[in-house]
């Protein structure tokens, strides 16, 4: 070999040196192990309940399996309230609208709110009125077939037959006044005849007779969203995150407080907005923990409590659900229509 050949050699091999180590450092870095995230938490703590829910955000309804599983859903608009009805078949609201729908997914009631209008406030400052349908969250089926609405906006409480006639109207509002996005949350038709109402912009729970006058109000600090009229007559009410809200609590007949549950009162479990409700016949309750507002999985979805404010059961499923506004449980005896379901 010549004497330059020997002299460029080192060069030559150092070269190639640094060749392989380019060509294999990627597979070098590819083997490493990956930084791993927590494993999420049990969907459920505690024995599992079969039930239907609403995902507000989400914009479907659930039927969930004891396992935690959803074995039935189906897509709809903002569902702030349902019914699943002795035939099997689901009612709910559908954020400007309520619906009955098979378990095949057929659609056997379908009532559109109102159009009215409203002024809406524009970039530049000004406002134009705007024509649209009022928002609706409560609905319930009553003994006779015809199914009770609240309209939100329009402040109307109506009976509607199954061919979607109007056969009677309350206003709880001037025709014309748009009560806001805030005006009704949940609404009730009780046994007597009289409708129990949730003001949760007015932060207030009000009772009405079959002619639209008012006869009870029960404050309700924190943004009322779900009232219960209990057998006893006491009055179960959830609220939301408005200040002095993340709670729920019971009255009596009087308007004394009875029983309460509040944000700091569960180890471990962090209360946000007080949704739906639901008393069950061994006396404990449920209540959706709605996770809107910036809350997105920071808390179980559903919680069920006994009496003496012992947790016993919880429902977390944030892959699938983002924020349940309402629950009803079927493995408890009862029939909706009959009013034997306190939800």
């Amino acid at each position: 070999m010549k004497t330059e050949q020997l002299t460029h050699l080192p060069a030559v091999i150092a070269a190639g040196v640094v060749l392989a180590v380019s060509l294999f450092a990627p597979l070098a870095h590819a083997v490493e192990p990956a930084k791993q995230s927590p494993p999420p938490g049990p969907i459920q703590t505690g024995k599992g309940h079969h039930f239907a829910c609403t995902d507000y955000s989400g914009k479907k309804v659930f039927i969930v399996n004891t396992d935690g599983k959803v074995e039935w859903e189906y897509a709809t608009g903002s569902c702030n309230d349902l019914w699943v009805l002795p035939n099997g078949n689901l009612l709910f609201n559908t954020g400007t609208g309520v619906q009955e729908v098979t378990r095949d997914k057929k659609v056997v009631f379908d009532y559109k709110g109102s159009p009215f209008k409203r002024a809406v406030k524009q970039k530049d400052g000004t406002t134009k009125q705007v024509e649209g349908p009022s928002e609706i969250y409560a609905c319930q089926r009553l003994a006779n077939g015809n199914t009770f609405i609240g309209e939100c906006n329009t402040g109307r409480l109506l009976e509607v037959t199954p061919d979607g006639k109007i056969v009677k109207e309350v206003r709880l509002l001037p025709e014309g006044k748009d009560g806001g996005h805030g005006y009704i949350r949940n609404a009730r038709r009780l046994a007597n005849g009289n409708y129990l109402v949730t003001h949760y912009g007015e932060q207030a729970v009000r009772e009405y007779d079959a002619q639209g006058k008012r006869v009870r109000e029960i404050p309700a600090t924190g943004g009322t969203h779900s009232a219960i009229r209990l057998p006893n007559g006491n009055t179960l009410i959830s609220c939301g995150d408005l200040p002095g809200g993340h709670r729920v609590f019971e009255v009596d007949a009087g308007g004394k407080t009875v029983w309460e549950v509040k944000d700091d009162e569960l180890p471990g479990i962090s209360l946000k907005f007080m949704a739906g409700l639901q008393r069950l016949p061994n006396g404990n309750t449920v209540i959706s923990n709605w996770l809107g507002h910036g809350q997105f999985g920071k808390g179980p979805h559903l919680i069920e409590l006994t009496p003496d404010k012992k947790v016993v059961w919880t429902f977390s499923d944030h892959q699938t659900m983002k924020t349940i506004s309402s629950v009803q449980f079927l493995d408890v005896p009862g029939d909706v229509i009959k009013g034997e379901v306190m939800h």
